[in-house]
């Protein structure tokens, strides 16, 4: 039994450190959902204890948001300087305690000032999270990796909509809170003892290197590389170690990446929708098809494992595109998804008949769930790896401000604009046109992706070139002669598949900018 059990993990993850790596991160997004699930299963009992409407409700989830916000891009620097397993430590630590004060609650101003304090924590999850995994394994298996990452959140915010609906129900609303703390403890002791990887290597959890040179004949660095028509953009390829310079020239760098800009709007738009659907999943659910707030969260929890089974098929289809070739595998497959989403949601958003809407909705979330794992791997794939947690920091900060905004609009548009008992259904109706908008805004990227990863790709060999100068003897002055002496204009070693090819940047990196 044991053996079967490792062959299948292997078969999963490659090894038994990768799957533990890829558990412990996929947990930490995991409690997140599962708070943020709680928060709507426990909708109608908080409306009860404390007098207030969907507006306020809504509030709840957006002031976590919020908050996180405003967080975010200090978490990411700061991830790019700490050991990230320590960092998530801490804050996963603060969230518990923040979870006991939510349940401790005794007014609605202290359990809005318990949840803007979970904002803070939290924040720190994504830059920590997408960097870790970066590191841990080589480009041309993260999209697969991220699927199950990315599927952990899903997985705790169904759990938090099942668990905690049937803690409510049972012993109070503030033991759907209080029961977090368990998991929360568990946590923080494997986060304690999963080790930190090597920034930048991309080094595999059994020591296996996976640095650029090492990603195989199908990873995108090497597929950009390899195309002649694909050179990086000299203006963005960097001549030295980004930590060393001011964090504003750092987020301005992330945000003048084509590709990125393009990806942070769609990837925003994607989760304005998500959040302000699983805020009021369990209410329109019990309004719209009739069933009890249990029976909801049992049937949020089915149409929640469509988005796992999304996550997961996502990252890997995506996966297998790229080995056959397709180099903007990792932007196609979102964008179909994306148009794929509205064309099964409307339908079951608008019919009363429960046994027509499951299986509509099973569908649409496993679509809006494969969207994920291949923009998070392509994020990875168009910034130097020393700002990985920087750029997954600015990132965040729209995306959590997209959820932030759309639980409170939600039941806003819900309380004075269809105001009547349609009024959740065509609030999510509306909501499906920004899931259009951000297919629509995918086709650019299709284009400029390939040369951003040339670009991240040549700046990363000329970090490491530059970081390599000291311990070649060349001292300290030799490092602040790299740009004129970068291996880009004939010293580097060929890569080592054999084929030869240098990027095509024409003119050598010389006369290229630094950030900002």
């Amino acid at each position: 039994m044991s053996g079967s059990l490792r062959k299948r993990t292997e078969r999963l993850f490659g090894d038994r450190a990768a799957a533990r790596s890829v558990l412990t991160m996929a947990s930490v997004l995991a409690l997140d959902g599962a708070d943020k699930g709680t928060v709507s299963a426990m909708a109608g009992p908080l409306q009860d204890a404390f007098d207030i409407g969907y507006a306020a409700i809504g509030l709840l989830v957006s002031v976590v948001a919020f908050v996180g916000a405003a967080c975010t891009v200090p978490f990411g620097l700061l991830a790019d300087r700490v050991p990230r397993t320590r960092l998530l430590a801490v804050t996963a630590t603060l969230w518990g305690l923040a979870m006991l004060a939510s349940g401790a609650a005794v007014s609605y101003g202290w359990l809005l000032v318990s949840r803007a304090f979970l904002g803070a924590v939290t924040a720190s999850s994504g830059p920590a999270v997408n960097s870790l995994v970066g590191d841990f394994f080589p480009a041309r298996r993260r999209a697969r990796m991220l699927g199950f990452v990315v599927g952990g959140e899903l997985f705790g915010t169904a759990l938090g909509f099942a668990i905690s609906g049937v803690v409510g129900s049972t012993l109070g609303w503030r033991y759907a809170f209080w029961w977090l703390v368990l998991p929360t403890v568990a946590l923080v002791w494997a986060l304690v003892r999963l080790p930190e990887p090597a920034r930048g290597g991309q080094q595999g959890l059994s020591g296996h290197s996976g640095a650029p040179d090492d990603e195989g004949p199908t990873g995108p660095a090497r597929q950009a590389r390899a195309r002649a028509d694909v050179a990086p953009d000299e203006r963005l390829v960097l001549r030295t170690d980004p930590r060393t310079l001011p964090p504003w020239r750092l987020v301005l760098y992330v945000v003048r990446i084509p590709t990125n800009v393009v990806l942070i709007v769609a990837s925003a738009l994607g989760y304005f929708f998500f959040a302000g659907l699983r805020a009021f999943a369990t209410v329109f659910t019990t309004d719209q098809y009739g069933v009890s707030t249990s029976v909801a969260g049992s049937l949020v929890l089915v149409v929640g494992a469509g988005g796992v089974a999304g996550v997961l098929l996502g990252g890997r289809f995506a996966d297998r595109l790229l080995e056959s070739g397709y180099l903007n595998a990792r932007i196609l497959v979102p964008v179909v998804c994306l148009l794929g989403v509205p064309l099964l949601v409307a339908p079951a958003l608008h019919t009363t008949s429960l046994a027509v809407a499951l299986p509509l909705l099973v569908g649409g979330t496993a679509l809006l769930g494969a969207v994920n794992p291949p923009l998070d791997a392509a994020r990875l794939d168009i910034v130097p790896p020393l700002l990985w947690g920087t750029a997954e920091g600015t990132r965040t900060v729209l995306r959590t401000l997209s959820e932030a905004m759309a639980p409170t609009l939600f039941g806003f548009v819900a309380d004075h604009v269809f105001a009547g008992r349609h009024a959740l259904e065509y609030t999510l109706l509306l909501a499906l046109l920004p899931l259009l908008a951000a297919s629509l805004l995918g086709l650019p990227a299709l284009r400029t992706y390939p040369r951003d990863v040339a670009t991240a790709d040549a700046s990363a060999r000329t970090a490491a070139d530059s970081a390599r100068a000291p311990q070649d003897g060349s001292g300290d002055g030799a490092r602040r002669e790299s740009p004129g002496n970068t291996p880009h204009g004939g010293s580097r070693e060929a890569p080592r598949d054999g084929s030869g090819d240098a990027p095509r940047d024409g003119s050598g990196p010389g006369g290229g900018d630094q950030p900002g």
